[in-house]
């Protein structure tokens, strides 16, 4: 089949010229990742959705399993996060064998993560019961991750080759492969919970080994539409030693440790704030959960608009566009803003209806209509740091995100969400988080504006006689599946 090509943007006939150029340029990137995910974020929906089917108590346990494995695997796949400034840069600079060897660092950088992160799943159950969760559930929640753990290296392997392709602006191939795992998601589980086609109904297990499998089809899929497609062509470079030299790696590290850090931190803030939540009177925790999925759902569009800045950025850094990088910066912040504000909007004046997607129960939906308007005001600046943070991570700017994060949430966000809670109840909670956020994004608009924009230097000895010497540096250039 023959493909049509992508050029880079250092070869585009009309280069962007103005803020509407920018608009474009960022949008094209961010509606794949977007819709990649929504999509990720169905597979946990349908699977909770589906283990409800066997009672209370099994969705407890799940729900508990899934905040657990999440929780975990956050730290890994902020760490191979590290590969979007490389990537991108490499990309911008026409370094396609540059660009190869991180990944390949990254794949080594995966297994090693997902193998240790295996082993951090089986201790579950002894860190809920020192939590004091219900030992019913910290049970449940163990025999739920225990089946999973095998499954954490192909999830980390697909996320390193996800920032790969990103990283050179290739979205749709994940978008796909996650479309695809949804629907496998779905017939496992089927399948393996509730039993057919021979298989005996396994249950909670079932739902594990289930989700388990789901990520190895995601890595398979994208790792065949990769070669399959050949997108790898003219940034790879061939397997030799010198391509795991320990620099190359400490690069990674050192952009990506910082993201991981900002990934859980952010993770963990909210799940201390569900937990804050749980304090209150009955009722506030399901309203702060629900409150919670609907900001997550639409938080899914500034966390591409995030995502496509980290590339767009990275690459017009690599061309030696600058002062063209600062602008696409900027331009998503903008588009961050403008997509929450519409999305704060619609909170507030569908407030009282919003609730009935999850429950119809009256008191419920009085605690959700009375949050719902704080978590506009949230909106907004939520989109503002999801934005700047992808824009400062395309920059090689990482360390930065990560002390926001932390210092902003846990020194303000949450101390001061737990005071006002107790004498305003869950919107208390909630004003609190809004103006930690307020805070991470004062912080890293300030470091954007300050920022002087440099290209990544190569590492030392681990590069050196590898680059451009190599024929793929000349090749074929990135390509992208035809539309389907």
């Amino acid at each position: 089949m023959q493909l049509p090509e992508m050029k880079p943007a250092r070869d585009s006939p009309s280069p962007v010229r103005s803020g509407e150029g920018e608009i474009r340029a960022l949008t094209r990137l961010a509606v794949p990742v977007a819709l990649t995910q929504l999509g990720m974020m169905s597979m946990g929906l349908v699977d909770l959705w589906m283990v409800g089917r066997l009672g209370k108590e099994a969705l407890g346990g799940v729900a508990l399993g899934d905040l657990w494995v999440w929780g975990t695997t956050c730290l890994g796949m902020g760490i191979l996060q590290g590969l979007d400034p490389i990537v991108s840069q490499a990309h911008g600079a026409g370094d396609g064998p540059r660009a190869g060897r991180a990944l390949q660092r990254g794949c080594v950088l995966a297994l090693v993560l997902g193998t240790v992160n295996w082993g951090i799943l089986l201790l579950s159950e002894p860190v809920w019961l020192a939590l004091d969760q219900d030992p019913v559930h910290a049970g449940i929640s163990a025999r739920y991750c225990s089946v999973q753990g095998w499954s954490l290296p192909f999830f980390l392997l697909f996320t390193a080759l996800r920032q790969y392709l990103q990283g050179r602006g290739l979205m749709r191939p994940a978008l796909w492969t996650i479309l695809i795992a949804n629907v496998f998601n779905v017939a496992a589980n089927e399948v393996l919970i509730f039993g057919g086609l021979g298989i005996e109904p396994m249950g909670v297990e079932g739902a594990g080994i289930a989700t388990a499998s789901s990520r190895v089809v995601m890595f398979a899929v994208l790792l065949g539409w990769t070669l399959g497609f050949r997108l790898h062509e003219g940034a790879w470079s061939p397997l030799r030693r010198e391509n795991l030299h320990r620099r190359g790696f400490a690069e990674i590290l050192r952009f990506g440790v910082p993201v991981g850090f900002h990934v859980g931190a952010e993770v963990w803030a909210f799940q201390t704030a569900s937990i804050f939540a749980g304090q209150l009177p009955d009722g506030n925790l399901q309203a702060h959960t629900i409150t919670l999925k609907i900001a997550s759902t639409s938080f899914m569009i500034p966390l591409g608009i995030g995502a496509a800045a980290t590339t767009r950025v990275g690459n017009l850094i690599g061309e030696g566009r600058l002062k063209r990088a600062k602008r696409a910066a900027w331009t998503a912040i903008g588009l961050g803003v403008l997509v929450m504000a519409a999305s704060g909007l619609l909170f507030v004046t569908m407030r009282h209806e919003l609730g009935r997607i999850f429950t119809d129960d009256p008191e419920l939906l009085a605690l959700t209509s009375a949050v719902l308007p704080i978590a506009a005001a949230f909106q907004v600046f939520d989109g503002i740091q999801v934005t700047a943070a992808g824009a400062l991570r395309g920059a090689g700017r990482t360390m930065i995100t990560g002390l926001a994060v932390i210092l902003a949430f846990y020194l303000v966000g949450l101390p001061t969400g737990r005071w006002l809670s107790g004498e305003l109840g869950l919107p208390g909670l909630w004003w609190g988080l809004c103006l930690g956020l307020a805070v991470i994004s004062l912080v890293l608009c300030v470091d954007l504006w300050r920022a002087r924009f440099t290209t990544i230097p190569l590492p030392p000895e681990s590069e050196a006689g590898t680059g451009s010497a190599e024929p793929e540096a000349a090749e074929g250039l990135p390509r992208d599946p035809p539309a389907q």
